[in-house]
């Protein structure tokens, strides 16, 4: 079954930890430092949310790994137009019949904890959504890795409501393959008629202090 998993935002020139407080203090919400993706050659902030979602706030570094990965690519090209909404992920217990539709394989990623823990998954869509930012990437977290999901890092008081995206419905559960799986929970899909670059327009969430839209 799939399920949205999160939703990604690269930051702005200011950098990762101005990025965040910023969304921090529209949303009356607490981020959490997530770490650094060392395939991929970015790093992360985590705003935990309910029914097992995540925000996070991510950056590209100046590593090797950032010029060769193409989450690497997507975070700093999105950044390099100013920051903003790069893309949303739904996560699938099985990549294969992804891995068979795309014609490639899905790619490892981890993040390692303080503690010597390491979160580890497999994610595959990133070329895609570099090419048609409606779409998700699709990720299947390794076994073991549900204590240390990204949405546990702290008591979860926010929740996603709905995204609107510029797009086609249409195209979305073509690219998704099963769009009789595809299950989003609460979660409201908006579309509308792109115009120009297709992908994420704003984000809705409920908060303790209301509504907002980012």
């Amino acid at each position: 079954m799939m399920r949205l998993d999160h939703v990604s935002y690269a930051c702005g020139p200011d950098g990762l930890l101005p990025t965040a407080e910023r969304i921090s203090e529209s949303l009356g919400l607490e981020f959490v430092k997530g770490g650094v993706h060392p395939r991929f050659g970015t790093r992360n902030v985590i705003f935990p949310l309910k029914h097992g979602q995540y925000l996070e706030v991510v950056e590209v570094l100046n590593h090797p790994a950032s010029d060769k990965a193409p989450f690497g690519q997507a975070v700093r090209a999105r950044s390099e137009l100013g920051g903003g909404w790069m893309g949303w992920c739904v996560s699938v217990e099985d990549l294969s019949s992804a891995e068979e539709r795309l014609g490639r394989k899905s790619v490892p990623g981890n993040r390692k904890f303080p503690d010597g823990r390491e979160l580890t998954w497999q994610q595959i869509g990133i070329k895609g959504l570099i090419a048609d930012p409606q779409v998700p990437y699709l990720i299947s977290w390794d076994e073991g890795s549900e204590e240390l999901h990204p949405s546990k890092a702290l008591e979860p008081v926010g929740e996603i409501s709905q995204i609107s995206i510029a797009g086609s419905r249409d195209r979305v559960l073509d690219w998704l393959g099963q769009p009789q799986n595809v299950n989003l929970g609460a979660v409201t899909m908006q579309y509308e008629a792109p115009n120009g670059t297709p992908g994420i327009m704003s984000v809705t969430f409920e908060t303790e202090s209301g509504t907002v839209v980012l």
